[in-house]
């Protein structure tokens, strides 16, 4: 039965389809995006340091999280530079725009990353 918006209730096999969809978007990024790629690179090596130095579970989200934060918004600004891309090359001062602010925001995540990981392993070797 459709809900009040139409859209009917998951099956598996409509869960079977978004999980192929969003396989293909991370192939996808793998492949044409370096930055996503050094990105994974910075994430497998520093993820299992972020579970051996967290002191809790707590600790541990944070210092992972923070950083699949950033290869989930990375991933943004992938598809927001390839839909201004498929437009043409020419330059638009809001395509450049759209693009300048999808870097800031990986950016601003990167700069989360450094105060999550600054702000939990900082006091332990401080004091």
């Amino acid at each position: 039965m459709a809900d009040e918006f139409g859209h009917l209730p998951r099956s598996p096999a409509r869960l079977l389809l978004a999980t192929k969809w969003s396989m293909q978007g991370l192939r996808a990024a793998w492949l044409h995006e370096s930055s996503f790629r050094l990105e994974v690179y910075l994430f497998v090596i520093l993820a299992p340091l972020g579970w051996w130095l967290g002191g809790n579970g707590v600790e541990r989200a944070l210092l992972i999280g923070a950083m699949l934060l950033v290869l989930a918004i990375e991933l943004l600004n992938s598809a927001v530079e390839a839909v201004i891309e498929r437009y043409g090359p020419e330059h638009h001062e809001l395509a450049g725009r759209a693009k300048d602010m999808g870097s800031a925001a990986v950016f601003v995540l990167m700069m989360n990353v450094l105060l999550v990981w600054g702000a939990i392993l900082l006091p332990r070797w401080v004091s």
